[in-house]
Formats: C-alpha cells, structure tokens, sequence
C-alpha cells in the first residue's frame, strides 16, 4: 500500500504552501558574510514544500500558526509518485517535513533524496 502525504493548497492562487530551511549568519559561509553589506538580507533561499503524515496535522498546523487565513487552504492528499512530480512541476528545493505541528518542528529534505 502506497504511503499518503498530506499538502496543504492555497484557494486562491493554486499555489502549495512551503517554507525556507533557517538560515543565519552562523551558517553562513565567510565569503557569504564578506560580501554583505551590513544589514543586507542574506541570499534568497530555496522553496521546501509543506509536507504531513496525517491530514489532521496539517490542519492542526494551520489552525496554530494561522488561524486567520486557515479558511484559504485546502488539504490534498498526494502519493510518492504525486510528490516528486510537484517538486519537479513548482521547483522546489525538496520537502519541509512537519513533525510536530504544533511547535513547530520541520525536517528539511533535498528532492534529490526521494
């Protein structure tokens, strides 16, 4: 049986919701910091897609970090196959993988890795 994953997609726009892997200066390589111009914003980031086990997580992550627009979302369910051809579809990165939606805790995995 193949394994579900839960996407949480706007209403309005058709687009996934998806997150950026932390970034700051302690990451940074020194040629990265040498560059910037004091208070520059670091690089843009590459896009990880929101991903759940459970359609129940992803919901409960909306209802905990943005009740006020939760009504905007829609819960699709996609399988692996699903999966990788959206990454590949939106260039994204890879996955942001929520573990723990309320704190929230967030694994991000290349899309190469899948």
């Amino acid at each position: 049986m193949a394994t579900i994953y839960y996407l949480l997609r706007s209403k309005q726009n058709g687009r996934y919701l998806s997150g950026r892997e932390p970034m700051g200066d302690r990451q940074l390589g020194e040629k990265q910091r040498e560059d910037r111009h004091p208070g520059e914003q670091p690089p843009e980031q590459a896009q990880f897609l929101m991903l759940f086990q459970q359609d129940f997580e992803a919901l409960s992550y909306l209802n905990a970090h943005a009740p006020e627009v939760s009504d905007r979302f829609t819960l699709e369910p996609h399988n692996l196959q699903q999966l990788k051809a959206s990454l590949e579809r939106w260039g994204f990165a890879g996955v942001a993988f929520v573990t723990d939606p309320l704190e929230p805790r967030v694994d991000f995995l290349a899309r190469r890795f899948l």
